[in-house]
């Protein structure tokens, strides 16, 4: 640190104690205001370097990922699992037509119990009621009044019972014919077994004899030539291997002959439904075996035209993970990486999310900016600003023990049973992170908004009233318009805010890999999902450093990168472009 002085420019005017100007303090030979032109500018520097360290990290951890799934896949090729997921895909197909009978069945049984068994399930429910009162109220073990009350919930118990005899009897026609079409697949099924276990055997010693490549070469380079002379390779001869998959064809096609003349006889004597009205499922359900019968010859002609040696383009790697339908590790057959479940959780909870957080973020900075008063300002919005500060782990405790538990209990209540997805069972599921997300994501788009009707040149509103427009036809057809590219930035952030957010997803989503099923319409949204920040939290911990699943789950993060700068992007572009012009 060091000092200097200057002579006054109007010294000979001034008192000797004026003469000299203030001393001007250095750190480093710098001003003061050159201090602090560096510090902020070099922090600047410094985000752009780690931004910049950020991004080649995660493209260091990621990248090798492709490779290494090529490779997955061309072993999963070799090693005849291709060829026998052939012949699995079929035995699935029918066990999805199984689960439609199953599906028929439940409907069956719910409408003639709604039918038939209302007036008992209620009667039987109020005779409970009467039991529990009687005992909170002390009543004796032989009261008369509590022997009456519970010989009605035996009565009534009674009466339940034979109404799901007479139930089941009426299905018994039905049971016979899924079971009969249940078990037509039943040779199928066990092929796909036999073939199954010799081409796990055959990855299985690729995998281990890989694994001893590693050893031995970690060996040698350790100087420990003799134990890595112990070591013995067994090269895999793929084509040999697989030869005793590939001779079951001629079988399978005998095999598969039969199946479709037994499947076709089980059909033709479909059951009639003690429901009428559920008949057409049943007929339905016909035509789907018939268009799944269709598949046979396609599936035979992918067994003759599979080729082993085939090689694995460079862009099956890269399609299988951004098309990929699934998320399957650690398995002892195939692991696959497809981020589609992942983002489709992601997005749905997203949109949840800003379907509730928008209303709420908007109106609310429309009110406080607009129509409230300086006592409610000062409640209202530190109030909004301070569910920023709640740390998200706490608010999924609060979605486990409290929301999940009270909407679930919600969508019970029968004058409810209108809303699609009411009533549902699963607790955590989409709905419940994203009110939660909802919550997180309301201060953002609540303060940005508020700033962007803020900055709304005071004479447009003025102008509105000079020409006779009310307060809410100012804030409606002016106000609002003026700050709208402020208002989609500020819905574009909170979007941003809410996809990037972890543990209220991990903690209340309910963690299910897979796409949810949209034909249920808005009911989706009371289904469990997984999201792509939920499984890097759940998995990253688990993982071998440098395998292709620690590689898959940097992709992942490059996703998610990616997303959140596109969103930022197109925020600070709708902001510049519509920006308002007060010049």
């Amino acid at each position: 640190m060091q000092s200097e002085t200057q002579p006054s420019a109007i010294a000979g005017h001034q008192p000797k104690a004026f003469a000299v100007k203030k001393a001007r303090t250095r750190f480093f030979g710098l001003t003061l205001d050159e201090c602090i032109r560096v510090f902020f500018g070099g922090n600047a520097f410094v985000a752009v370097i780690v931004l910049a360290l950020i991004t080649f990290f995660l493209f260091r951890e990621g990248g090798p990922f492709f490779k290494m799934n090529r490779d997955s896949i061309r072993v999963y090729r070799v090693a005849g699992l291709e060829y026998v997921d052939i012949i699995r895909q079929q035995e699935q197909d029918h066990t999805a037509l199984t689960r439609y009978l199953f599906d028929i069945r439940m409907k069956v049984v719910k409408q003639l119990r709604d039918e038939r068994g209302g007036l008992i399930e209620a009667d039987l429910k109020a005779a409970r009621l009467t039991v529990e009162k009687l005992l909170s109220n002390g009543a004796a073990a032989g009261a008369p009044e509590l022997i009456q009350a519970q010989m009605r919930v035996d009565e009534f118990q009674k009466a339940d019972s034979a109404l799901t005899l007479e139930i089941n009897a009426s299905l018994a026609a039905f049971d016979k014919f899924a079971e009969r079409y249940g078990d037509t697949v039943l040779p199928v099924r066990g092929l796909v077994s036999d073939i199954g276990e010799v081409a796990t055997g055959i990855k299985s010693r690729y995998t281990e004899n890989e694994d001893y490549k590693v050893a031995r070469a970690q060996y040698l380079a350790a100087g420990k030539k003799t134990e890595a002379d112990a070591i013995v390779l067994k090269e895999i001869d793929f084509k040999t291997e697989v030869a005793a998959i590939t001779a079951i064809f001629p079988t399978y096609q005998q095999m598969n002959q039969e199946f479709a003349v037994g499947l076709k006889r089980v059909v033709n004597d479909l059951p009639i439904l003690p429901v009428p009205a559920l008949q057409p499922r049943m007929v339905r359900f016909s035509e789907l075996t018939d268009l799944y019968l269709a598949g046979f010859p396609e599936t035979e002609v992918r067994l003759k035209a599979w080729d082993q040696l085939a090689p694995v383009p460079w862009y099956h790697a890269l399609a299988g993970f951004i098309f990929g339908k699934q998320w399957l590790t650690a398995s002892f057959w195939q692991d696959w990486y497809g981020v589609v479940p992942l983002f489709v959780g992601s997005l749905m909870v997203s949109m949840i999310a800003l379907a509730i957080a928008v209303p709420l973020g908007v109106g609310a900075a429309v009110y406080i900016n607009q129509i409230a008063s300086s006592r409610e300002q000062r409640l209202i919005k530190p109030a909004i600003e301070f569910i920023s500060a709640i740390p998200s782990v706490v608010l999924g405790f609060f979605g486990i023990a409290v929301l999940g538990q009270s909407l679930r209990a919600l969508s019970q209540v029968e004058a409810l049973s209108w809303i699609p997805g009411f009533p549902y069972s699963e607790r955590l599921n989409a709905l419940t992170a994203g009110v939660l997300l909802a919550l997180i994501a309301v201060p953002t788009i609540f303060t940005l908004a508020e700033d962007a009707i803020n900055n709304v040149p005071r004479a447009f509103k003025e102008a509105s009233f000079a020409l006779g427009a009310s307060k809410m036809q100012t804030i409606i057809r002016i106000i609002v318009p003026a700050a709208l590219s402020g208002i989609i930035s500020a819905v574009l952030l909170g979007l941003g805010r809410v996809i990037g957010e972890t543990m209220v997803v991990l903690l209340c989503a309910g963690n299910r890999i897979a796409i949810p099923d949209f034909t249920a319409g808005l009911a989706v949204a009371v289904q469990p999902v997984h999201t792509m920040t939920g499984i890097i939290a759940q998995e990253m911990g688990e993982v071998v450093r440098g395998s292709i699943h620690y590689r898959a789950l940097f992709v992942v993060g490059l996703v998610l990168f990616f997303i959140a700068m596109l969103i930022n992007f197109l925020a600070q572009k709708i902001v510049r472009k519509y920006r308002i012009s007060v010049g």
